[in-house]
């Protein structure tokens, strides 16, 4: 974790509060906002996990002291005007008091960041759509074996490249494979974003 120096942070605009915007570290999704306070942000330096100072109740409160919902900090960093705080987190359940994922609702949409989000969510409007011209329909057409065997195929050519070092080689056949493993999840109703959070429940336990 990065060193932040609490001193050279902006305390007096805020009134002493500074704005947490809190971000999942598996898939980069934006799991709520809230304030801390210095003292909340040195014991949440300090223990490791998430501490918000309640404006509502003027005290400072454990994000899921009651409910167990706590968030692991991963890291923690300021912004360029230094009044504003990125906090990245682990998520031990849902973040929201009403049971979704996320304060902001849980959506259909992909929780990868980028481009990643991007062509996920392409490649679940051509599995819905079924286009004529789009190669995602096409190969789902084939039907879930040809999705597979296109994995298989991929994963051969990306552990060939690799083997040989070929430095073009091995970005053009890791691109092609991951396309695909999408393609397979999303056919199944799974997701790259399922992968992640499997990986981080292995990283936990």
């Amino acid at each position: 974790m990065n060193a932040l120096d609490l001193d050279r942070l902006d305390w007096d605009k805020g009134d002493g509060l500074l704005p947490a915007v809190i971000q999942d570290a598996g898939d980069g999704a934006i799991l709520m906002l809230g304030y801390m306070s210095r003292e909340s942000l040195e014991r949440t330096l300090s223990e490791g996990q998430v501490v918000f100072y309640s404006r509502s109740r003027r005290t400072l409160w454990r994000k899921g002291e009651t409910s167990g919902n706590v968030l692991d900090l991963v890291d923690l960093a300021a912004d360029c005007d230094s009044d504003t705080l990125r906090v990245r987190v682990r998520p031990c359940g849902p973040t929201c008091h009403l049971g979704t994922r996320t304060c902001f609702g849980d959506q259909d949409d992909s929780q990868l960041p980028g481009f990643l989000g991007v062509l996920e969510n392409v490649i679940r409007e051509r599995l819905g759509s079924s286009p004529s011209d789009s190669y995602v329909a096409s190969l789902a057409r084939k039907g879930r074996q040809r999705i597979a065997q296109k994995v298989g195929e991929e994963g051969v050519e990306f552990a060939l490249a690799s083997a040989a070092g070929e430095r073009e080689g091995q970005l053009d056949e890791a691109a092609d494979l991951l396309f695909h493993l999408m393609v397979a999840l999303n056919d199944q109703s799974l997701s790259l974003s399922d992968v992640i959070a499997r990986l981080e429940t292995r990283h936990r336990s």
